[in-house]
């Protein structure tokens, strides 16, 4: 395909960007961020632990992450904070227990007013996307990456109750992740390590892992996919590239049609058979809109550069690109970052009346402390 110009290969570069969200090292914004920020050439970051200081810490630099990005197009600023243990920011942010005891208590409205107590603090601090609610069905006891992160065994109550934690962050201004399509309950491999495989047939999909996602219509307006393969539906590639999950099942025939967002391109299930470039080109032909690089930088590099070069040889794909590109900045336009400015002094938004009177009803109605 022949470029016109300067122009479009500028625009097809900031595309290719904005369908990107990256991590980095430190408790201050990396320069190479900060730079591509600057060009338009990132959509955002994901913040973990390695970058979480005190809360003054953390608002300062959401707020550097806000200031160097193209004011047009509003970053994400995005974190995994489930509860238990995944939640990459310490007291005084509320402290969740497991999802799997908010399935336990089974109140849905407990659940929404505990994601809408966590929305609140997360938007005061500067984020605007959490990798939040799990979505997979807890049937697998030896299952080393889900197990009590999930809300219960019992697919209708993880819709339930995943629904819920939506609603509530959603009500506080955060967008929501349900995760991980189409299901990653039942492996019995971690895919940080290694590819997992599930080989139920697609009746029983239907009836277990697929049932959340399908309560997602609607309701989630962004889901994560897996790095996991599924027999049933694609036995050659992980979901998170296939396009006949991504597209076929997740698009056409399930309907989605929110933000479709790749898990992080690092882990080992597709790192160790895709390069970097060749994986993120994949996942965006896929169906996905988003592409996670969660900590390094010269994989982000060969992501953004072969996004550019597929864009740049083939029009069905930079048609794709184009797509992808206008729903991330859709959906940050309707949810951008708050700010400082905006939010105030942080101290009024944490150890709040309401966060206290939830964190009691959960221990008192679980009958343990959150761990």
């Amino acid at each position: 395909m022949a470029i016109g110009g300067g122009r479009d290969v500028k625009d097809i570069r900031k595309q290719a960007g904005q369908v990107l969200v990256g991590g980095f090292a430190g408790t201050t914004l990396d320069e190479a961020i900060r730079a591509r920020l600057a060009r338009g050439e990132l959509g955002g970051v994901i913040l973990f632990a390695r970058n979480v200081g005190s809360l003054d810490e953390v608002r300062a630099l959401t707020e550097e992450v806000l200031s160097a990005a193209d004011r047009s197009r509003p970053p994400w600023i995005s974190v995994d904070q489930e509860g238990g243990r995944v939640a990459r920011l310490k007291a005084p942010v509320i402290k969740l227990p497991p999802m799997r005891v908010l399935g336990e208590i089974d109140d849905v409205a407990l659940t929404e007013r505990a994601a809408r107590v966590l929305g609140r603090e997360l938007r005061a601090l500067g984020f605007n996307w959490d990798f939040a609610p799990v979505l997979d069905v807890d049937t697998n006891p030896a299952n080393p990456v889900i197990g009590d992160r999930s809300f219960s065994s019992d697919a209708n109550r993880v819709a339930a109750h995943g629904v819920a934690f939506a609603r509530g962050l959603l009500a506080s201004g955060i967008v929501p992740c349900g995760k991980h399509f189409p299901g990653h309950g039942d492996t019995d491999l971690d895919s940080h390590l290694a590819l997992p495989r599930l080989r139920h047939d697609r009746a029983r999909l239907d009836s277990v892992e697929l049932v959340p996602f399908r309560a997602a219509q609607n309701r989630i307006p962004t889901l994560m996919t897996a790095h996991v393969v599924f027999d049933a539906i694609d036995p050659d590639v992980p979901a998170t590239l296939s396009r006949t999950v991504i597209g076929g099942l997740l698009r056409d025939e399930l309907g989605y049609d929110g933000l479709v967002v790749s898990d992080d391109l690092e882990m080992k299930a597709v790192s160790d058979r895709f390069a970097p470039d060749e994986c993120a080109v994949r996942a965006i032909a896929a169906g996905c809109d988003t592409v996670l690089v969660c900590s390094k930088l010269d994989m982000l590099e060969r992501a953004h550069e072969g996004l550019v070069r597929e864009a740049e040889r083939s029009e069905t794909f930079r048609a794709r690109l184009a797509s992808a590109a206008a729903a991330n900045t859709t959906l940050r336009r309707r949810f951008p970052p708050l700010g400082a400015a905006k939010a105030g002094p942080l101290a009024p938004h944490f150890g709040t009346e309401e966060a206290l009177a939830v964190t009691e009803e959960i221990e008192s109605r679980a009958g343990t402390k959150p761990h």
